[in-house]
C-alpha cells in the first residue's frame, strides 16, 4: 500500500512560522504526498531555529511511515504544544524523511515564498 505516498524536493523557498516568529527558511524542503490528503512540507532540520523546538514525549505511529517523535514550539510569547513531528526510523518508503521536520497546519504557518 505504500505507493499511496510520493516523496519530491518542494519547488522554491519555504518558510515556516509560529507564535510570531520565523522559525526557518529553506530552499531544500520535501514535498510528501499521501492519498488525498493536502500535501505536507518537510524541512531540513539545519534550515531550522532548532532552539525554538523542544523534543515532547509524545511518539505517533503511521503504518506507512513509521513513528513520529513530536515537538512544542517556544517562542517569546508562547508555547504550542506537540506543534511538529519527524520520523528518526521511518518506514523504507518514506527514507527520504529521515530526520526533517513537518509542522501542523493549525499550529504553524508554512508557506511558499
Amino acid at each position: 500500500m505504500e505507493q499511496h505516498i510520493k516523496i519530491r524536493r518542494a519547488p522554491g523557498t519555504w518558510v515556516v512560522r509560529a507564535g510570531g516568529a520565523v522559525l526557518g527558511e529553506t530552499s531544500g524542503a520535501l514535498e510528501l504526498s499521501e492519498g488525498d490528503f493536502p500535501p505536507v512540507i518537510y524541512f531540513p532540520p539545519e534550515d531550522l531555529a532548532m532552539a525554538f523546538l523542544e523534543l515532547s514525549e509524545t511518539i505517533s505511529v503511521d503504518p506507512f511511515k513509521g513513528s513520529a517523535k513530536h515537538f512544542a514550539i517556544h517562542t517569546k510569547s508562547v508555547v504550542i504544544a506537540d506543534a511538529a513531528w519527524s520520523y528518526d526510523e521511518p518506514k523504507e518508503a518514506t527514507e527520504a524523511l529521515r530526520g526533517y521536520i513537518a509542522f501542523y497546519p493549525t499550529k504553524a504557518a508554512v508557506e511558499q515564498l
